[in-house]
């Protein structure tokens, strides 16, 4: 079979967006053709600064014959809908039509239509054409005095299948056989014939179209030189993607800037660097001190050897990290507590106050839980009240990726306590799924509690004001906030209540008077109100728990397990939530927890089903007196037993215990089942047997809600 061969010859293509349309390009084309008849092989994209490339295998010469069936109108139908059916199926007359028998709802007429293939080369330009017209690039533009829009102006399209020019024109330019290679060192126009062929010429002319090949490339030479000059490059995979996408022909050389920059924090040098010149910074290997050297990436081998170019970016290095000198020092003539109070000037949320506010309301709630995390009070609050305070600082206002960790830098210059300076760089932690959290064990207790503070006043009054994520979109990052909790108090083994911690962020809005209370119907009742803002609240701890699911799916836990422990009473303590889990989990794979689970559904659906039936429910105490059978006095003696001893154990989060105690209740049920007739004749011994099986349901509820567990298709 053929290969299809396709380029796009642009002008440069910014590189933060080149991968995305490489895999667009290939996803499209060929979804395109396949949905044409044409059952294409394996496909692979490549992408350049001023191309896109793409190789499909496997191409047949046409797409297959097809025989099309077109049901039309009853027979002695009126001559408009013939006359609109013969149209539609491209038929002269009705002569070319069958008749189709049809004893109940009348004869009626089929057209029978003949598709024969089409050739590759007239699909792959139709649906080439197609993808290119409707191209998903985030932004693009237009040139000259065409409609067309890509994300630089077009220069050149090459089409081939099997090595023939594809008739495919689109934007005033026709397909051909012909390319070019790098801008400087391989411009000339070079025909191909073959993907093989095209990437070995484009090599020759100065292009590595693999951009992991270029990656790959920057890296060695980058590590070879900070090797010669007795350094360590500091590892940046996304800068390494960056330069890959700038470059066709990569060629790395190192720089340097005056030792005096070293005296500002070198997170400030390395995104200076890093943001403005897409330089790589040093360091020394054994100390870990940031070396006055750089590696710069070039597009091109110059005839020095690179010494003017590697002087015009130390040139403008030199202007970037002075000004970065200038903002370091000037920030230093600020308070912390200065800029702090500027923070009035910020709007956090135009219904939930300034950043002022917002702080006001996250120093006290750091305060009142400080005690969950053996945080000092005083500590906690006084880091929330400088947490946002770099907010409002020079070098954060230019590299706003470093909030958080300037305020640790000011608050240390200014002689702060440890623990404080630090909290004010942690609490944004974790930052996403693979960021570590704060750690109790590591000193950062005050840390946990201002970042849980912080999160949870984000998530209390975005829920306040119905500002909930959706499925398209969560702008203001609220999963990641509920995940953050998660993540901080399940990693440090926290004991915090989300319903108790909620609240308290609740009250401090109130207090700003900045939320309220739902509006009271004035038909409704008092409990009615204290429902419904119930509700309200619950709703917030509901989404806790899918995110908990989310959490614990990942690391493989069951969701049917977290929901049959969420939905008891009470159950807002993550941390015991996840060992409730995993204990149940754990019972489960025994074969005491799968014949339990079973027993208890059966007993779960036979009330069900008499309840059903009866109209009404038989919770409740059963009567010991008329407990006949030695099974039903085992039972009951066994669910008095279980129920001490579990709730025994839970007081003591001995949830393993907890669960080895339900598995005594295994044969009794089993037993049970096996020798008692549940619906018996006498319909006082049916309610009391009934009554027995609520109380196993009753029994196993101080543990989970087996209703919600799923049987063997949910392990």
């Amino acid at each position: 079979m053929a290969e299809l061969l396709l380029e796009l010859f642009s002008e440069e293509i910014p590189s933060r967006m080149q991968a995305r349309a490489a895999e667009d390009l290939k996803r499209l084309v060929t979804e395109g053709l396949r949905a044409q008849g044409l059952a294409v092989g394996e496909a692979h994209s490549f992408a350049t600064p001023r191309r896109l490339a793409l190789a499909i295998e496997d191409v047949p010469a046409q797409s297959p014959a097809v025989s099309e069936e077109k049901k039309g109108p009853r027979v002695g139908a009126p001559e408009q809908a013939v006359q609109g059916f013969l149209k539609s199926a491209g038929l002269a007359s009705l002569d070319q039509a069958e008749i189709v028998k049809d004893e109940k709802k009348g004869d009626y007429y089929v057209a029978r239509i003949e598709k024969s293939g089409r050739a590759a080369a007239d699909i792959t330009a139709e649906v080439v054409a197609g993808v290119l017209t409707k191209f998903p690039w985030p932004k693009s533009m237009r040139w000259g005095a065409g409609t067309f829009q890509w994300i630089r102006p077009l220069k050149s399209i090459v089409c081939l299948i099997d090595g023939e020019v594809v008739p495919l024109e689109i934007a005033g330019l026709k397909a051909s056989n012909t390319t070019r290679g790098h801008r400087f060192h391989g411009n000339d126009l070079f025909e191909v014939s073959s993907f093989e062929e095209y990437a070995d010429k484009l090599a020759g002319h100065a292009v590595m179209l693999n951009a992991a090949e270029r990656i790959e490339e920057i890296n060695e030479q980058a590590e070879a030189l900070a090797a010669k000059a007795k350094l360590e490059l500091i590892d940046d995979e996304a800068l390494l993607a960056e330069n890959a996408g700038l470059t066709e022909w990569p060629i790395v050389m190192m720089g340097e800037f005056d030792k005096s920059f070293l005296d500002v924090p070198p997170e400030c040098l390395t995104t200076s660097m890093k943001n403005h010149q897409k330089c790589f910074s040093l360091r020394d290997p054994k100390t870990k001190k940031l070396a006055n050297k750089f590696i710069l990436v070039s597009n091109l081998t110059a005839t020095d050897g690179g010494a003017q170019i590697v002087a015009g970016n130390e040139k403008v290095i030199r202007a970037r990290l002075s000004d970065a000198k200038f903002f370091w020092e000037h920030d230093l003539k600020r308070p912390l507590d200065e800029m702090a109070i500027a923070l009035e000037k910020i709007t956090f949320h135009e219904k939930l106050g300034t950043q002022k506010e917002r702080v006001e309301r996250i120093k006290e709630l750091a305060f009142q839980i400080a005690g969950a995390v053996d945080a000092d009070p005083q500590d906690a609050r006084r880091a929330a009240e400088l947490s946002k305070a770099d907010l409002v600082s020079d070098m954060v206002g230019e590299f706003p990726e470093l909030q958080g960790l300037m305020g640790r830098y000011y608050a240390e210059h200014a002689g702060a306590k440890p623990e404080i300076a630090r909290a004010i760089e942690l609490h944004y932690k974790p930052k996403g799924p693979t960021d570590s959290v704060p750690k109790e064990d590591e000193g950062d207790a005050v840390a946990i509690a201002v970042a849980l503070a912080d999160k949870l006043d984000t998530l209390v009054g975005f829920w306040a004001i119905n500002e909930k994520p959706t499925g398209s979109g969560d702008p203001y990052q609220l999963r990641r906030a509920a995940l953050g909790v998660i993540r901080i108090v399940i990693e440090n083994d926290l004991r915090l209540g989300l319903d108790e911690a909620t609240g308290k962020a609740e009250v401090q809005y109130k207090n700003q008077g900045r939320i309220a209370e739902p509006p009271r119907d004035p038909k409704m009742t008092d409990e009615d109100y204290l429902s419904a803002i119930w509700r309200s609240r619950r709703s917030l701890i509901e989404f806790f728990a899918d995110r908990l699911k989310v959490y614990l799916k990942d690391k493989g836990a069951r969701h049917d397990l977290i929901d049959a422990v969420f939905s008891l009473d009470g159950q807002d303590d993550l941390a015991l939530i996840v060992k409730r889990v995993e204990a149940l989990s754990d019972f489960l794979k025994t074969d005491d927890g799968a014949n339990l689970l079973a027993g208890v559904k059966r007993a779960s659906n036979i009330l069900s089903i008499e309840e059903k039936k009866d109209k009404r429910s038989y919770a409740g105490s059963y009567d010991l007196k008329l407990l006949t059978e030695k099974e039903e006095l085992a039972l009951a003696a066994a669910i008095e037993s279980v129920k001490q001893d579990t709730v025994a154990a839970i007081n003591v989060e001995n949830f393993k215990g907890a669960m080895n105690a339900l598995a005594e209740l295994r044969a009794p049920v089993d037993a049970f089942f096996d020798k008692v007739t549940v619906n018996a004749a006498d319909a006082a011994l049916r309610e009391n047997r009934l009554k027995l099986l609520s109380e196993i349901r009753a029994a196993t509820l101080t543990v989970a809600d087996f209703s919600k567990i799923a049987g063997e298709a949910g392990k």
